[in-house]
């Protein structure tokens, strides 16, 4: 069997659970600064981002039905704004591969999904940030055709 991508359910928290400690390691081992060890959700407050379709989680899975990776995203329209136009934007707030399934194309199979998902929903794009001490990232991110549509920018006082 093949990997497919679903919508995640809550028995895949546990897994869940463990790449977002995954990518909290690659966020504190580049920007200790600014990252502490800790994952980004408690299992409760995964469960409430699962129940709520503003926030879909999908999870590419193995003909087994392991978790090999998961993409978290977020529907967001401007509000209250007299300078951005009103359009529809899936968010893509994290994509995680585990660490042993990388380079399978677990990746590129979650952003297709992704893509396939905003299409059908009415969005206007698809947006995400990455962290600059993530080279890996913005490179995976490019080679789908991504490229930047805005910029941060720090000075460390």
């Amino acid at each position: 069997m093949s990997n497919t991508v679903r919508r995640a359910e809550e028995r895949d928290i546990p897994a869940i659970m463990e790449l977002l400690k995954q990518v909290n390691k690659v966020h504190y081992d580049g920007r200790p600064d600014l990252f502490k060890l800790a994952t980004k959700y408690t299992a409760e407050e995964l469960s409430a981002i699962l129940a709520n379709d503003r926030t879909p989680v999908f999870v590419c899975t193995d003909g087994e039905d392991h978790v090999l990776g998961h993409g978290f995203c977020v529907m967001q329209r401007p509000e209250n704004t007299n300078l951005l136009c009103d359009i529809l934007t899936l968010y893509i707030d994290d994509i995680c591969v585990d660490e042993n399934a990388r380079g399978q194309h677990v990746g590129k199979l979650i952003y297709e999904h992704i893509l396939a998902y905003a299409r059908q929903c009415g969005c206007y794009n698809v947006t995400l940030n990455v962290w600059s001490c993530n080279p890996g990232a913005m490179k995976f991110y490019e080679s789908l055709g991504l490229v930047p549509y805005k910029i941060g920018m720090e000075t460390i006082l």
